[in-house]
């Protein structure tokens, strides 16, 4: 990613994606981390009140989990108050969370929604949720606990960017979309493909019934790259002043949680344990943190850059007005609204 952020070019005019038909479309939400999703989310609920109900349904693999609030940047309990947010601490941080789960969860609370003639505005920034509920899921081998070791004893003797050559031999597709510093989907790819004889890419290609119902796809995004990695600086620190490492405390307390968790290794919470184990320095444990969310950051928008027919909505281009006559337009077109 240069200094400038490319957004994919060529969205229809209309911004929506699929065929007309009965009940308000479904708005993405997208972008990378603290890029402001959710300030957009709320606003554009108060700008298409009281015409147009919305109801905002989290994509987010870390919200999901209770007690995990500060290090998630989890909406506060005031403004869930005021505006509801779906799929928000519907988990036990020692429960896994997948991606097909949330499809289903997703399905149904945009059904429920649509029924009653509200808006769904999925917001978020897990891409695999996204990917899953646009594209569908192809059935993936489920977990095997000695392949598993296999592959952990591989990658202590090859390091991971041994194993990430290994992926790009049998799965290029896959490695050119999965970081070479990202250990826990390298071995993944490379498990589903020991398992099943098949790259995992082929399997994505075969994935069933996508989501169904009309879709417009927003992305919230700084233009400058160094924008963002200020917002990212400046949360995180704000996070540790708000008691992050107290939050972090009480989970390693539990005794049930292992940083091996999914839940355990979201951005910044893997760090955390690390230097409340003893394995680096609050000064490390900062600058691992933050270098893991600018490549967290970076994995989004090569996600995003590839995703056909968004429309991006920069800081500096009005990005709620650019929303609106969006969302707008689309209300129009199935005839829920009156363009203004």
């Amino acid at each position: 990613m240069s200094g400038d952020i490319q957004g994919a070019a060529g969205p229809p005019a209309h911004g929506l994606t699929g065929s007309p038909e009965n009940g308000p479309p479904v708005v993405l939400i997208m972008g990378p981390t603290a890029a402001g999703k959710t300030d957009l989310a709320v606003a554009l609920v108060d700008a298409l009140a009281p015409q147009q109900a919305c109801e905002i349904l989290s994509v987010d693999s870390a919200l999901v989990y209770r007690g995990m609030d500060i290090g998630t940047a989890k909406p506060s309990p005031a403004l869930r108050a005021q505006y509801p947010h779906r799929l928000v601490d519907i988990c036990d941080p020692a429960e896994a969370y997948s991606a097909a789960r949330f499809r289903a969860d997703a399905l149904a609370a945009i059904a429920e929604i649509r029924a009653r003639g509200a808006l769904p505005l999925l917001v978020g920034g897990t891409m695999l949720y996204f990917r899953a509920l646009l594209r569908g899921l192809s059935p993936l081998p489920q977990a095997d606990a000695a392949l598993r070791a296999r592959l952990e004893a591989e990658t202590a003797a090859r390091g991971i960017a041994g194993m990430h050559r290994w992926l790009a031999d049998v799965d290029p597709v896959s490695a050119a979309r999965i970081h070479p510093n990202d250990p826990q989907r390298v071995q993944r790819a490379l498990e589903v493909y020991l398992a099943s004889g098949r790259p995992m890419s082929a399997l994505w290609q075969a994935a069933g019934q996508g989501l169904g119902v009309p879709a417009l796809k927003l992305v919230r995004s700084p233009r400058e790259r160094s924008v963002l990695h200020r917002r990212i600086e400046t949360r995180f620190d704000a996070m540790l002043a708000a008691g992050f490492l107290d939050e972090v405390r009480g989970l390693m307390r539990r005794g049930d949680l292992a940083p091996e968790l999914p839940s355990m290794r979201a951005v910044g919470y893997r760090q955390a344990w690390a230097h409340l184990a003893g394995d680096c320095d609050a000064r490390e444990m900062r600058r691992r943190a933050l270098a893991a969310t600018r490549q967290l950051a970076k994995r989004q928008y090569t996600w995003l850059r590839s995703e056909p027919d968004c429309q991006w909505l920069w800081d500096d281009a009005a990005p709620l007005e650019q929303a609106l006559g969006l969302v707008r337009r689309g209300l129009v077109r199935h005839g829920l609204g009156a363009a203004s």
